[in-house]
């Protein structure tokens, strides 16, 4: 008898044998394999703000709608997971059914960008590219589509300027940042954030990139490491693992002041849901002045962005056309799942369709 495992010295020699054999084709995939890229769609400058850079992206034809779409992404990640790779592009979905889509390029910011704050991120940098997309396409408004932070982002440049956004899409984003199972708004409620601030300047990547992973430490430590040994002699998985590893780690600082106020009026005041207002600059941000059509996107296994954080956007806004879209995965796999490829793309052009 081995136990009720019924692991034997065959079965482990096996086990061993296909190890061997698996470590061995992983060299040759590897040795074969070129460097991976990423952003896959033909993409243009229009616009440029200091390191803040708006992108239009090319299709493989004009684009048969007449309000363009500016995707503003988070700044603790780069926008192309958004464009990540051929079979996995929300932007390419977008292209294919006619839309005219670009985004905001946060850039990286260093030393000399310490001072930003959320009024240079929503006023100056989302303000500024709206106002360029709305006189390059002689359009009074445009569709705004929010992702994470970003997303919360546009919830307040909408807010503040609802006569320049038709229709605003919010993807996976925080709106009720103190739900009991938000571990990350948990732990960031613990934090001395002036004293972070003040030491440092800047927050570092490497210690964000930090905290996101010890939300799932045994799943993005060791799990995921350990299963990538059953892909090691397929190349075309590999090249999606490392392209994934990549975008993880391909990680900008973040600006110091502006770290400071989101921290201090979202995370830990949680000012959407009440008390005093959020404040950008010397402006209060009242969702209730958010009076356009909204599409909420959120996903039903979100660890970052809770679902219960994001429906909370309803009832909060002053618009009567309100639609949710719940999505059957997590907060990464609704850009580059199989199912989001399908889903996400025509749920919201349909969406956009319908409201002119």
């Amino acid at each position: 008898m081995y136990g009720p495992l019924n692991i034997t010295p065959d079965a482990l020699a096996e086990e061993a044998s296909r190890l061997q054999r698996k470590l061995m084709a992983g060299i040759r995939t590897l040795h074969d394999m070129d460097e991976v890229d990423f952003g896959v769609t033909p993409r243009e400058e229009v616009w440029r703000d200091g390191k803040t850079v708006l992108y239009r992206f090319k299709g493989a034809r004009a684009p048969t709608a007449k309000t363009p779409i500016l995707i503003s992404y988070a700044l603790v990640n780069r926008p192309y997971m958004v464009d990540l790779q051929e079979d996995r592009s929300l932007v390419k979905g977008l292209l294919e059914r006619g839309e005219d889509v670009y985004v905001i390029d946060w850039g990286y910011p260093d030393r000399s960008d310490r001072y930003l704050t959320l009024e240079d991120y929503i006023e100056r940098f989302i303000g500024g590219a709206v106002d360029h997309l709305r006189k390059a396409c002689s359009v009074p408004s445009i569709n705004l589509l929010g992702i994470c932070q970003g997303g919360a982002f546009s919830l307040c440049y909408a807010a503040l300027h609802p006569d320049k956004i038709r229709n605003l899409i919010t993807m996976v984003t925080p709106v009720d940042f103190h739900t009991p199972d938000n571990m990350l708004s948990n732990w960031n409620r613990e934090i001395d954030v002036d004293l972070l601030v003040d030491t440092l300047g800047n927050v570092p990547a490497d210690m964000m990139n930090f905290t996101y992973l010890m939300l799932k430490p045994w799943r993005l430590f060791a799990q995921k490491y350990v299963g990538m040994a059953d892909i090691l002699d397929d190349q075309r998985a590999m090249e999606d693992f490392l392209r994934m590893e990549k975008w993880i780690f391909d990680s900008p600082d973040q600006a110091g002041e502006a770290f400071r106020e989101f921290s201090k009026q979202f995370f830990q005041q949680n000012r959407f849901m009440g008390g005093p207002p959020p404040r950008i600059g010397n402006s209060e941000v009242h969702l209730g002045e958010i009076d356009m059509p909204i599409l909420n996107i959120y996903a039903e296994q979100d660890h970052l962005v809770p679902p219960d954080s994001s429906r909370a956007l309803r009832g909060l806004i002053g618009s009567d056309d309100y639609t949710e879209l719940a999505f059957k995965g997590g907060h990464i796999g609704i850009y580059v799942s199989s199912r989001a490829q399908r889903e996400v793309p025509q749920t919201i052009h349909d969406w956009l369709r319908k409201r002119g």
